[in-house]
């Protein structure tokens, strides 16, 4: 299992020098990859996704994320469209705070509580990729970049899931953890 989780990250990192071309352009797959990767709210709702993942066990470690990505796809698409969706801002930085609390609570949250959530804040998300795609970005080297990068993130966050657990059994290092990004969340929420 680990091999197969190094193997993906590792080809996704080494597919990136195949997109050299890009990083000059005003967009495509480098854009779309580096907005959640260097995104830190992004980047933390994204890591608890994979983390909250493996609280949850069995499949749920690949279909929690697959759900999200799904979901931000869509959110990409309307954003892409122009459509709006209010309270984005809001609906990203609340994703910070709840999934942050969800890894500090020492329950296990039921799946389909958990996919539910994990969809709506998905929307956001990819809203939000969608709407900031520079005007010249190849729209589908973009779509692809941001569900790359999101995955790749995902992958780290089930990585660090299982070196946790494993390490404390008691998931007072997920706990932790989950409260400091859900403090982080929360002076998001404030900020918006």
């Amino acid at each position: 299992m680990m091999r197969f989780i190094t193997l993906s990250i590792l080809t996704v990192f080494l597919s990136l020098p195949a997109q050299a071309h890009e990083l000059h352009s005003t967009g495509g797959f480098i854009s779309g990859f580096n907005h959640p990767v260097l995104g830190f709210d992004h980047m933390l709702a994204m890591v608890c996704v994979g983390i909250l993942s493996t609280k949850l066990g069995g499949r749920a470690i690949w279909t929690v994320p697959a759900v999200f990505v799904l979901f931000m796809l869509f959110g990409g698409i309307v954003g892409l469209l122009a459509l709006p969706i209010p309270f984005v801002e809001f609906g990203i930085a609340a994703s910070v705070l709840l999934l942050g609390l969800a890894l500090a609570i020492d329950r296990k949250l039921p799946q389909w509580l958990v996919m539910a959530f994990i969809a709506t804040f998905a929307i956001f998300h990819g809203h939000a990729h969608g709407v900031e795609m520079p005007q010249l970005a190849e729209p589908a080297l973009y779509v692809l970049g941001f569900i790359c990068g999101t995955s790749a993130i995902h992958i780290v966050g089930v990585i660090l899931g299982i070196a946790m657990q494993d390490k404390d059994p008691r998931n007072r290092l997920v706990r932790s953890s989950g409260g400091v990004i859900a403090l982080v969340g929360g002076y998001l929420l404030l900020s918006v």
